[in-house]
C-alpha cells in the first residue's frame, strides 16, 4: 500500500513539473531612460510590454536601463532580450554580441530624428566656433545624439574638445538640458526628440534652450533582439508584425507610447550603416573579426 501511494504521489508530483519545465521564460524588455527618471520611464513603458505579454503569451518583463551604454552591454551580455535603444547602443551591441534590429520607432510620423547642439540666449554662442574656451557636456558614451555624433562632427572640424573646451562633461540628456538652460553649463548635445518632449512638460523654457547646430537625419531608436533570439526566424517574424501592429493599437490605447510616437516600422541592420560610419571614423567602433 505504502509502495502504490508512493508511486501515485511520484506520478502526482511529474504531471506538476513538466509543465513547468515546459513554459518559456521570461521575455526581458530593456528599455533606455528615454523619461527624466526610472520610475516614469516604468510607467511609460510597461503598457508597450503588456501588449507584447499579450502577443507572445509569455510573461515580459521590464526594465529600464539608465546609460545608453549599459542597455548595450546588458543586451550583448544576455541581460536583456529585447530592448529598444538608441541608434549607437544598438551597433555597439550588434557589433559586439550580434544582436539585431528588428524595426525602428517612429516620432512624428518619421523613422528619423536629430542630433542637436543647444545654449542658453545669455552665453553669446551663435555657433560651434563660439564654443572656444566655453564648458560643453557630452551625453553617456552609449549616447548617439549626445557623444557620437557631436564627437564625429568636432572631429571633422579638427576640434579635440579636451583642449578647445575650457571643461567637458558628461550628463544624461535631461540633465544637459536644465543645466543649460539654467546657465550652469554653456552649452551641450542633446537630441530634438528630448527637448521637445522637455518643453512640452514644463520642464524647461523653449526661449532658455537655443539651438545653434542641429545635424542630418539620423536611424531613430531600434527595437532590437538578442543575437540568440534572432536565429529563431518565427519569433522574429512575430515580433515585427506586432511592432508594426502598434500604429493601429495606439487607436484604442493611447497610453501604448509616449505622445508623438506613432508607432514601429519594419528596418533591419542596414538602415544603422550611418551610425557605424560615424563609429567607425571617431574610432569607437572596432571592425569586428
Amino acid at each position: 500500500m505504502n509502495r502504490m501511494l508512493r508511486t501515485v504521489l511520484g506520478l502526482l508530483a511529474a504531471a506538476l513539473i513538466l509543465p513547468a519545465a515546459a513554459a518559456e521564460p521570461p521575455l526581458k524588455f530593456g528599455v533606455g531612460l528615454f523619461q527624466p527618471d526610472k520610475d516614469r520611464n516604468d510607467a511609460t513603458y510597461r503598457p508597450l510590454a503588456a501588449y507584447l505579454e499579450r502577443t507572445f503569451g509569455r510573461k515580459v518583463e521590464l526594465r529600464t536601463v539608465d546609460t545608453w551604454e549599459g542597455l548595450a552591454k546588458s543586451l550583448a551580455n544576455g541581460e536583456t532580450d529585447l530592448a529598444l535603444m538608441g541608434p549607437w547602443g544598438y551597433v555597439l551591441a550588434n557589433n559586439e554580441a550580434g544582436a539585431q534590429a528588428v524595426a525602428t520607432i517612429l516620432y512624428d510620423g518619421k523613422p528619423e530624428y536629430y542630433a542637436i547642439m543647444v545654449t542658453h540666449p545669455d552665453s553669446g554662442i551663435k555657433s560651434v566656433a563660439d564654443l572656444k574656451g566655453r564648458s560643453f557636456a557630452f551625453g553617456d558614451k552609449g549616447s548617439t545624439s549626445g557623444y557620437l555624433i557631436p564627437l564625429h562632427y568636432f572631429m571633422k572640424q579638427g576640434i579635440n574638445p579636451d583642449t578647445y573646451f575650457a571643461k567637458v562633461m558628461h550628463a544624461k540628456h535631461q540633465a544637459i538640458e536644465t543645466q543649460v538652460a539654467q546657465g550652469v553649463l554653456d552649452a551641450g548635445a542633446d537630441y530634438n526628440r528630448n527637448r521637445n518632449a522637455m518643453i512640452e512638460q514644463g520642464l524647461i523654457k523653449a526661449e532658455r534652450s537655443v539651438v545653434f547646430w542641429q545635424s542630418d537625419p539620423l536611424p531613430n531608436d531600434a527595437f532590437a533582439v538578442s543575437a540568440g533570439l534572432a536565429r529563431d526566424a518565427a519569433f522574429v517574424a512575430k515580433l515585427r508584425a506586432a511592432l508594426e501592429g502598434v500604429s493601429g493599437e495606439l487607436k484604442a490605447q493611447p497610453d501604448l507610447l509616449p505622445a508623438h510616437y506613432g508607432g514601429f516600422v519594419a528596418r533591419d541592420n542596414g538602415f544603422y550603416k550611418p551610425i557605424r560610419d560615424a563609429g567607425l571614423a571617431t574610432g569607437k567602433l572596432q571592425p569586428r573579426r
